[in-house]
């Protein structure tokens, strides 16, 4: 693929998140499963909107169920860049204008203590360096029509991000079993989507470690004070606006996103 159509592309992206207008499935323009180039789209992306004000904050993980990742045809999750106006706090309520097509994950955010500069890190350092845990809403959208996506297309769109809320009550890493607590994401009390830790590459941990050593390897290194969304516990859940969705996570609490009627 040409430079010119890698920034082409970002471009048609960049408008589209812009303009709350999404656009048609890019895929055909890339070779099949042409991960770096969509990376590149990404990064371009990445690199304008940090230009524009936009200030990078963590980032996020997706493809982290083996089932999605057969499905579109990679055997390995993808990242997306969190930036400082994505973040909204417990309970608010989420207007209509900052989003497409939203669908929402439940998943544990970690909040890294020191930076992670080094491609060869241990899970045992990638453990050390994570400060708490904090439920979390992934608040997921697409660029793309209809959310028919393929893996370029999602990586190209920053891996498909939208908004995300954290909640409020953080937990040191010794006091919660990552791998076998238990998730329940309702709206109004009805449970739409249960998981538990396993279903994130078997232990979210695992899902951070790929990405400390993928995002120091891509000269992006995850830094103190970063947050990582480590990837859904359960499926996805379609939003209707006037929705309140509350995710529950055994040891980690409830976070809430809160979408408006208007």
């Amino acid at each position: 693929m040409t430079s010119h159509l890698i920034t082409d592309l970002a471009g048609k992206i960049h408008e589209a998140w812009s303009t709350r207008c999404p656009i048609a499935p890019i895929r055909d323009h890339f070779a099949a499963a042409d991960t770096d180039a969509a990376y590149a789209v990404q990064n371009i992306n990445t690199t304008r909107w940090e230009a524009e004000g936009r200030r990078l904050v963590g980032r996020k993980i997706g493809l982290t169920s083996k089932a999605v990742q057969k499905q579109l045809g990679v055997d390995q999750p993808d990242y997306g860049m969190l930036f400082h106006d994505m973040e909204v706090p417990d309970g608010w309520e989420i207007s209509r204008k900052d989003l497409i097509q939203p669908k929402v994950e439940a998943e544990i955010a970690f909040v890294v203590g020191r930076d992670l500069d080094d491609e060869n890190l241990s899970i045992a350092e990638v453990i050390r360096a994570v400060d708490y845990a904090l439920p979390a809403i992934e608040v997921v959208d697409s660029r793309i029509e209809n959310w028919k996506i393929g893996i370029v297309d999602t990586i190209a769109d920053n891996a498909s991000s939208g908004l995300y809320v954290l909640g409020g009550s953080p937990k040191r890493l010794t006091d919660i079993d990552l791998r076998l607590c238990g998730m329940s994401l309702e709206c109004r009390g009805e449970p739409l989507s249960t998981g538990v830790g396993a279903a994130c590459l078997g232990n979210p941990l695992n899902a951070m470690w790929w990405l400390a050593r993928t995002m120091a390897r891509a000269g992006r290194p995850l830094k103190a004070g970063d947050t990582v969304l480590s990837g859904a516990l359960g499926p996805m859940v379609p939003v209707q606006w006037g929705d309140v969705m509350e995710a529950r996570i055994e040891g980690l609490g409830s976070v809430r996103a809160a979408f408006s009627k208007e």
